[in-house]
């Protein structure tokens, strides 16, 4: 009954820890994206517990360094991953992570960085995040949240033996949970726009299953002017996508004639882990040194044109199937 309860609240609060109860074939996983204020570093850090259909179970925290194209994952034993069962903070070994701040002990980098004025997705009725209604359908083979679109860093952290000031840096917090990511996907991630006022985009298009078939689902969200312009399947939005060399072109528009137009253009990045049936043995290239030229319209006006760096950016499995040269949804 307890675990029912704590999976009632997470249901309204994607933020925190869902997997209360479960054993086998189930992933969990924070993004949390870093960059200091001389753009110098770019790391993701992902926190996690992957559990197995055999039982073997296992927290981890997958380090990715940006500039650098490395990635690390570390194993840590299930009885060192301790979720908050009241908010979203979760605790592995000697690391912790929240919405409020960070605490790391890596062999990379460790410290510990407030998080400031971070922008949350916005919470509405019968959506409480960005899955809108599908967050209710018990059978989804991934979920995927939002935690923060953009926030700023207060503190100093030791980057390899190095003392790095994090303070007015960048950072972004995403998650998904489920027992499998899909079989294939588009996603790109950018906050790093010229101006004073916070503008941030995350973009994602998957092949989703349901019910013995399947289709294209996305979710889109152009934090602008204290605006969040959103776009997803559920909403009725349409979209076109259109690969060029390694360049990705995404575009979208939604009821209200505003349309947003992507074009990423691919980069050197480095392999990571991804879940399959709840064990993390998949595996995904991301770059985080991609650069965005973002277009959004609102009918005919131009209401921004900008170039966005430091973007996180992954194609993976067979994109092809996510591809039309014609408006759909």
């Amino acid at each position: 009954m307890k675990n029912r309860i704590r999976q009632w609240h997470a249901l309204w609060d994607p933020d925190r820890y869902h997997g209360w109860g479960r054993e086998r074939q189930y992933f969990e996983g924070w993004y949390f994206k870093l960059v200091d204020p001389a753009e110098q570093y770019a790391f993701a850090i992902i926190p996690g517990i992957a559990m197995g259909p055999d039982g073997n179970n296992h927290a981890f925290i997958q380090v990715l360094d940006g500039k650098r194209c490395k990635a690390s994952y570390y194993e840590f034993p299930v009885k060192d991953f301790r979720p908050s069962s009241q908010k979203f903070e979760v605790e592995i070994g000697n690391n912790l992570f929240s919405r409020e701040r960070l605490r790391l002990d890596l062999p990379e980098i460790s410290g510990e960085l407030e998080i400031e004025n971070p922008v949350a997705w916005p919470k509405m009725l019968g959506a409480p995040g960005v899955m809108g209604w599908y967050s209710f359908v018990p059978f989804m083979q991934c979920y995927h949240g939002v935690v923060s679109l953009h926030h700023y860093f207060r503190g100093k952290l030791e980057v390899y033996g190095m003392t790095t000031d994090f303070t007015g840096g960048k950072g972004y917090i995403e998650k998904d949970w489920g027992h499998s990511f899909p079989m294939c996907w588009i996603w790109t991630q950018c906050n790093h726009f010229d101006g004073i006022l916070p503008v941030s985009l995350m973009a994602s298009v998957a092949k989703i299953p349901w019910l013995g078939s399947s289709f294209v689902g996305f979710i889109v969200g152009f934090l602008y002017e204290d605006q969040l312009y959103r776009f997803a399947t559920y909403t009725g939005a349409q979209m076109k996508t259109r690969l060029d060399g390694n360049a990705v072109y995404l575009s979208f528009k939604n009821k209200k004639q505003q349309r947003l137009e992507i074009t990423a253009l691919q980069a050197e990045g480095s392999d990571l882990r991804s879940p399959l049936s709840g064990n993390m043995t998949g595996k995904v290239n991301e770059s985080m040194k991609a650069v965005l030229e973002v277009v959004l319209y609102d009918g005919d006006k131009l209401v921004y044109s900008g170039t966005g760096r430091n973007a996180g950016l992954e194609l993976a499995g067979p994109v092809e199937l996510l591809l039309s040269d014609s408006w759909r949804r």
